[in-house]
């Protein structure tokens, strides 16, 4: 009997999967899919409690989904997959292809290890493949903007259908699940079907104003998707067909779309320059100085836990541990807070967040923390500082969203809630004063950047 061997990894669905229609398709009328997931602890072990919970909850759904067939599997995939062909004597090895790093590094040693049966790659998690969109020249784009513009003209297929009968194979030894961890946080469901769920939610009931919206951090104003498609729980190609049928969608409808392109653009530079997973992709950067040592390793501690002083910064890191997920202006508000104000490296806060994260994406999450910084691609200018009590009386102008995840503040009036420090009766008890004095900060963030110019 034909056998094909599809591996899911970040596409753990049935809905628009290229590689799942191609494994049908291989296998022929009278053969058979044996699906296979392989738990590898170079991803696993790095991996925080609320991406692992929430990836065994996904692999849960997808089971069900398959009628019991999932094989799941531990160890190294160039060991495991090729095993797992011979057994099951396999006709060839079906995934979507993987732009990572190390997503590229560890295909490339199963397809040596397979020898003679093919490694087929069909399909990509991005609307279009990381690689493809380039200058006129064929060199990377740099800059977000006339990429998006490229990628746009390129498009993207239709979304794939669903295939009505899959010819599961069944009855293959697998590895037990481990038993989830509580990551302490509240996480959305998990699953294809929780996802197409959040997204019609968001598409019907959200989108209309999401180019304001999608600024407040006190309101529901985001589609919070970045989970889904970070497990590929469905296809950034599915909400933008949802999208295209919109009409009079506006400006909600770019705004969304470049949120998409934003993503592809990341996984595109990680693609080009793999090396800026880690180090700044502007090479002049590399020599800024940031502070070290016990205080500062004390500043951190408290950017870490909320403890800041300044509440906007204190509330999404306390949101952070409390649904291992951070609104985006809040994001890029906490960031510039712990490399302009603390003088840290931002490596050092891009790797925290994808500890906590349950959509930590290694592209999105460290070259959205290098734009804050100043070190990456299309950069923030060093010398934008993020100003936390601006931004906290500008976005969350009532408190709603401090209030909410700082309860020391509650009873604080509004206006004194973005700094309490002036408020009649004081800071209120168990809430620190501000760690630091942001004017003062800013100018040796500024002076320091200086000091990088002059020696570039």
């Amino acid at each position: 009997m034909p056998t094909s061997l599809l591996w899911f990894r970040r596409d753990l669905r049935l809905s628009d999967h290229p590689a799942l229609l191609a494994a049908i398709d291989a296998a022929g009328t009278d053969g058979a899919v044996v699906p296979v997931f392989v738990l590898d602890p170079r991803l696993w072990t790095p991996a925080g409690a609320p991406r692992r919970q929430f990836l065994l909850d996904c692999l849960a759904a997808l089971q069900e989904s398959v009628d019991g067939a999932l094989v799941v599997r531990s160890g190294d995939p160039a060991t495991v997959v090729p095993d797992l062909v011979r057994e099951v004597q396999a006709g060839g090895v079906h995934i979507s292809a993987d732009a990572g790093p190390y997503g590229r590094r560890r295909d490339a040693a199963v397809e040596r290890a397979l020898a003679d049966v093919p490694l087929i790659r069909t399909g990509s998690p991005y609307a279009v493949t990381p690689g493809r969109v380039t200058k006129a020249d064929e060199s990377p784009f740099r800059v977000f903007t006339p990429f998006s513009r490229a990628w746009r003209a390129h498009g993207w297929r239709a979304p794939a259908s669903r295939p009505d009968r899959v010819p599961w194979r069944t009855g293959v030894a697998s590895d037990d699940l481990p038993r989830p961890e509580d990551s302490g946080a509240r996480l959305p469901a998990a699953g294809e079907a929780a996802a197409r769920a959040a997204w019609a939610r968001f598409r019907d009931e959200r989108l209309a104003g999401y180019a304001e919206g999608r600024n407040v951090p006190g309101a529901d104003g985001t589609s919070r998707m970045s989970a889904y498609l970070k497990y590929g729980c469905l296809h950034p190609r599915t909400l933008l067909a949802d999208l295209a049928a919109i009409r009079d969608g506006g400006e909600d409808v770019r705004r969304f779309t470049d949120e998409l392109a934003w993503r592809d653009f990341y996984a595109d530079v990680l693609w080009h320059r793999p090396e800026t997973a880690h180090e700044p992709f502007d090479a002049r950067m590399r020599g800024m100085t940031y502070d070290s040592g016990a205080y500062a390793d004390e500043r951190f501690a408290a950017w870490a836990e909320g403890r800041t002083g300044y509440p906007i910064v204190d509330a999404g890191m306390r949101q952070l541990r409390g649904e291992a997920w951070v609104h985006n202006r809040v994001r890029m508000i906490v960031a510039s807070f712990l490399v302009k104000d603390l003088h840290l490296d931002w490596w050092r806060g891009a790797r925290h967040f994808l500890r906590y994260l349950v959509d930590g994406d290694l592209a999105s999450n460290n070259h959205g923390w290098q734009w804050v910084a100043g070190t990456g691609t299309d950069a923030s200018p060093y010398y934008r500082v993020f100003n936390p009590t601006t931004q906290g009386r500008q976005f969350d102008p009532d408190g709603d969203y401090v209030r909410r995840w700082v309860p020391e503040l509650r009873d604080v009036p509004g206006k004194y809630v973005h700094e309490p420090w002036l408020a009649p009766d004081g800071v209120p008890a168990g809430y620190p004063e501000p760690i630091v004095e942001h004017a003062h900060e800013r100018q040796v963030a500024l002076a320091r950047f200086q000091e990088v110019r002059s020696g570039a």
